[in-house]
């Protein structure tokens, strides 16, 4: 074996450096990437949506991954969750009482009563679609997962912008989905090549309403 500190072994380590560095190259030139933003019809930025691009054919890539819904200060926190199908996701409760979370949506109908704390097993999402969270104790308490088939997807900030990379080169079909869309917005068939692609989609939502909280009363509640 030659040593590496001889010269023979630094030109292997520089050889290594430089396969890897092609590598690098080969897997970025049959990668893409796109950046979406989304304004309603007046121009405003829209948060929170949904980016998802799903390929023509065949089946996307799944991948065992595990995600975290918060409860703090009376509120879920994200609003949105996106999550790829066999999702496991925890809902730690940070708050000094017990919240009761649910859903009864098809996609997951589920119950964790009255806890403090972080449950001792996550809820797995293994049905694709929409899923509306409450509390049994703060009905203003409201979130939001959408569960896809898709492991590329992005969720707009609150400048309306959301980036989506590196996804193989390929066909692919584009769609947005937000909680309070007024209307569904059509599939947009696009081709991924070599370079980011950009597109200014426009999606009309109703505004968010902010429930105010009632004051803490004397149970902690």
């Amino acid at each position: 074996m030659a040593d590496r500190t001889s010269p023979q072994g630094g030109r292997l380590n520089s050889l290594s450096a430089l396969v890897a560095l092609l590598l690098t190259w080969a897997v970025a030139a049959d990668a893409a990437s796109l950046e979406v933003r989304v304004r309603t019809p007046a121009g405003a930025p829209v948060a929170d949506v949904a980016v998802l691009i799903e390929p023509a054919a065949g089946a996307p890539p799944q991948a065992r991954q595990r995600a975290t819904i918060e409860q703090r200060d009376r509120d879920f926190i994200p609003y949105l969750t996106i999550v790829q199908k066999g999702t496991s996701i925890d809902f730690p409760n940070h708050d000094p009482f017990k919240h009761h979370v649910y859903s009864f949506s098809p996609a997951k109908t589920f119950e964790i009563k009255l806890y403090a704390g972080k449950p001792v097993s996550p809820m797995v999402f293994d049905k694709t679609g929409e899923v509306v969270l409450g509390c049994n104790i703060h009905d203003w308490m409201v979130a939001y997962v959408l569960v896809v088939e898709t492991p590329w997807y992005a969720k707009t900030g609150t400048d309306g912008r959301g980036r989506i990379g590196p996804v193989p080169t390929g066909a692919y079909r584009l769609r947005l989905w937000h909680p309070r869309q007024r209307a569904a917005q059509a599939d947009i068939d696009i081709n991924l090549g070599t370079t980011t692609r950009h597109f200014d989609l426009k999606l009309d939502v109703a505004p968010r309403v902010i429930v105010p909280k009632p004051p803490l009363d004397n149970g902690g509640y």
